[in-house]
């Protein structure tokens, strides 16, 4: 994606080759006019979308493992808070890489592909907690790719900052 704020630029509507957007101008007036604002509008909804379920996602944990004990599980408190860390870390450390690849791969396709990999602990979760012989490994197994929401929440961060014109991100007083 090229990102131009020359003025002077030619303002047509944002050139898309198949799921790319191959230009982006949002500083134009007469661009943001043509079709920018539009794209960018459905970016901004689909990465609000996708921010909240990765933040559901990353805190799920946070959440249900104190319900685990009553549920029939057999966990000592500290693997209780162990299961409580285990996404808050793997979150935090995906977070660069993550926000890395919205300029890599798109904003738009990014969002899509790590907002389709949440099923994974999602899915994971529903299935162990059902089963109370579940080995806590697993849980700290399942836990770990929950830590995937935490990228995720970053990357659509990046995402919608990278798509909305300057002048709206500027506070008011500036």
């Amino acid at each position: 994606m090229t990102l131009t704020s020359d003025p002077t630029a030619t303002s047509r509507p944002p050139a898309t080759k198949g799921r790319w957007i191959s230009d982006w101008r949002p500083e134009d007036e007469k661009f943001w006019e043509q079709g920018g604002s539009a794209v960018a509008r459905r970016n901004l909804i689909w990465s609000i979308f996708a921010e909240h379920l990765g933040f559901s996602v990353w805190l799920i944990w946070s959440v249900s493992s104190a319900f685990l004990l009553a549920q029939g599980f057999e966990f000592t408190p500290q693997q209780l808070f162990f299961l409580v860390a285990i996404p808050n870390l793997i979150g935090s450390l995906l977070r660069v890489p993550y926000t890395l690849a919205v300029p890599k791969f798109g904003g738009r396709n990014w969002t899509m592909v790590s907002a389709a990999l949440l099923l994974v602990p999602t899915l994971g979760f529903a299935y162990a907690v059902q089963r109370p012989e579940t080995p806590f490994w697993v849980f700290c197994l399942i836990a770990a790719t929950a830590g995937l929401g935490g990228g995720n929440f970053a990357s659509s961060m990046a995402n919608i900052n990278s798509s909305t014109r300057q002048r709206r991100r500027a506070p008011p007083w500036a």
